[in-house]
């Protein structure tokens, strides 16, 4: 079902942020000018967007047809598959990576897993119950979360209107701005005696960013109802997001990627790992923007095949990258100032690896079917 339903503009999106997420946490020269190449807004949140959107899209369909039993199931084997994913990467990361990052004596990799080194059995164990979640390890996780938290908001959305759904979401992320995570974290410490510091649960605060998988799912389950909520914007609400984007895109390429610079308490208007509120903004304007002029763009380029085929076999290619970004920390550190001669192949076979998995992924998945399917 999941790929009759395939949208491949969407599947292509994903391609590109998968890309975009590889490019900006290789340690090269690209690094920086491809950080949030858009405005203040990282590719990990148009990731997460798309992703909801394409749950709405696929579980929705199922909601609507056989229920949310079956819809529970269907997120639960996913979630399991995730976790299984996630739960490889902790074990590469604690075996091969630790072994390489520690005979190199390279300092990126051994401060990425500090805790690790110190506490491997605590770790291990809060890795595999997703509290313990070292950098660029902490997405998967979520990812887990949402999913299994999904037919909850089907259910609510389709007995008492997806409304209530997406003020709950946004009611939570105002929360978050407040201290929610932090405040629970500390209650669990005081009753559980929880050993893993809160620095060390994550960088993405969940509670924010649920908002994003949650409008994704509600997008993506509507195209499903009879009475479909418009995608069309009135022009005065197109211009005024042009005007935020340019804004944003400007800001962001003149100044840096620190919009107020070293003012810490103003940069959580724009901050990444709690959603803060201009940063949302930000990203609003994006998806307006997009929604409104993406498929004239799409009907006018070719299609890019890789990248559709990248965003199809997500999961698959996300991991990949987290495979060669933390091989690559650990026999090049976190330098940023090599030659372009190296740097250039390092991108060259990172990207090539990233499309390899993807291709070796539908390859698999599609096998079952040339094999069984009639002649002719």
């Amino acid at each position: 079902m999941a790929a009759a339903r395939r949208r491949w503009e969407i599947d292509l999106l994903r391609g590109l942020m998968l890309v975009l997420m590889t490019v900006t946490h290789l340690p090269t020269r690209l690094t920086d000018p491809l950080g949030q190449p858009f405005g203040y807004v990282s590719a990990a949140e148009g990731f997460v967007l798309l992703s909801g959107y394409m749950a709405g899209l696929v579980y929705g369909r199922l909601a609507f047809d056989k229920g949310i039993a079956a819809t529970r199931r269907a997120f639960r084997r996913r979630a399991l598959v995730v976790y299984a994913c996630h739960a490889a990467m902790l074990v590469f990361l604690f075996t091969v990576i630790a072994v390489i990052g520690i005979r190199v004596d390279e300092p990126a990799v051994k401060n990425l897993m500090s805790f690790y080194l110190q506490h491997p059995v605590q770790a291990l164990a809060g890795g595999l119950l997703l509290i313990y979640q070292p950098p660029l390890l902490d997405i998967l996780p979520m990812y887990v979360l949402f999913m299994l938290a999904s037919p909850s908001a089907f259910w609510l959305g389709l007995r008492y209107g997806w409304h209530w759904v997406l003020a709950g979401s946004a009611t939570l992320w105002l929360l978050a701005q407040f201290g929610l995570a932090e405040w629970l974290y500390d209650l669990a410490t005081i009753v559980t005696k929880l050993p893993v510091p809160y620095e060390e649960t994550g960088a993405f605060n969940g509670f924010a960013w649920q908002l994003l998988w949650v409008v994704g799912l509600w997008l993506g389950a509507s195209r499903h109802m009879d009475d479909p909520p418009s995608l069309r914007f009135p022009p005065a609400v197109v211009a005024i997001a042009v005007i935020l984007a340019v804004i944003g895109f400007a800001w962001r390429h003149s100044v840096g990627q620190a919009p107020f610079e070293a003012d810490a308490q103003m940069n959580l208007w724009f901050d990444k790992w709690r959603l803060g509120p201009l940063r949302l903004l930000n990203l609003a304007a994006l998806l307006v923007v997009t929604l409104r002029f993406g498929p004239r763009l799409a009907r006018a380029l070719p299609r890019l095949r890789p990248l559709e085929q990248m965003g199809s076999a997500s999961l698959a290619v996300f991991c990949a990258h987290l495979v060669v970004v933390l091989l690559v920390l650990s026999l090049f550190g976190s330098v940023m100032t090599r030659p372009w001669h190296v740097d250039l192949p390092l991108l060259a076979v990172a990207l090539t690896t990233l499309w390899a998995a993807g291709r070796l992924t539908l390859w698999w998945e599609q096998r079952p079917a040339t094999v069984t399917a009639p002649a002719g």
